[in-house]
């Protein structure tokens, strides 16, 4: 179940991108001019996202996918493409609704459920596979461990997300982020150490029978974002 302080911080996490910084994401995930700092968090994430859908089969045809956190839909429409039922959720309706108004013409509406709401929600059922795309970031350790534990009750196959890497590279940007004008800010991040977060997820009991698989960092100017596979033994 998700502790009081994962609910107080998805609040802060809602209330982020239903206010100004809406605008702000809707052009970092388009093709329209940025800042300096915008543009290298818009190479990061594109990396990002590319490294997670390589880590999912190319044929997902009969596979239900979780895109958890799934902002405006990026990933979502990368999953349909491959054949595979989404089910793509965030608690920004914002960010759904650019994800809906957005939907390419090659993919069929059907294939995508958006819907807003909270991606631990066990009513949206089972899935082959979940990915979650710097969404943990937000969380401290103990809950971003406790939200996987979570989906991985409901999980067949394997689980694709990112966390925060504390790097001193990162803790200096981060810092240095601070100075720049809110448009230009993300909510705030909780970094870990990728042993910390292991040894977390190894200690979690409802997590028994899988294990850690690849891992990628991506850093590219003012984006750090480490992906980690979580596999079914």
């Amino acid at each position: 179940m998700p502790t009081s302080s994962y609910k107080k911080r998805l609040g802060k996490v809602e209330t982020y991108f239903d206010d100004t910084a809406v605008d702000a994401w809707r052009k970092l995930t388009s093709d329209a001019p940025v800042s300096g700092v915008r543009a290298t968090v818009r190479a990061g994430r594109e990396e990002m996202r590319t490294t997670l859908l390589s880590w999912l089969p190319s044929d997902m045809r009969g596979k239900r996918v979780l895109d958890a956190g799934c902002g405006p839909g990026m990933l979502s429409y990368e999953l349909a493409r491959r054949g595979a039922q989404v089910t793509a959720i965030d608690v920004s309706s914002n960010l759904i609704d650019i994800a809906r108004q957005r939907l390419p013409e090659d993919i069929d509406s059907q294939r995508i459920d958006f819907q807003v709401g909270d991606m631990l929600d066990s009513s949206l059922g089972e899935f082959d596979y979940v990915v979650s795309m710097d969404v943990l970031i937000h969380y401290p350790c103990d809950d971003a461990v406790a939200a996987l534990a979570d989906i991985a009750q409901r999980t067949r196959g394997s689980i694709a997300f990112t966390f925060a890497p504390r790097t001193p590279f990162l803790a200096a940007m981060h810092w240095v982020g601070k100075l720049f004008p809110r448009s230009d800010r993300s909510p705030a991040i909780e970094p870990v150490a990728q042993r910390r977060l292991l040894e977390a997820l190894a200690g979690e009991e409802r997590l028994e029978g899988w294990k850690p698989g690849r891992s990628q960092l991506i850093s590219r100017g003012f984006y750090t974002s480490q992906a980690l596979e979580l596999q079914r033994q």
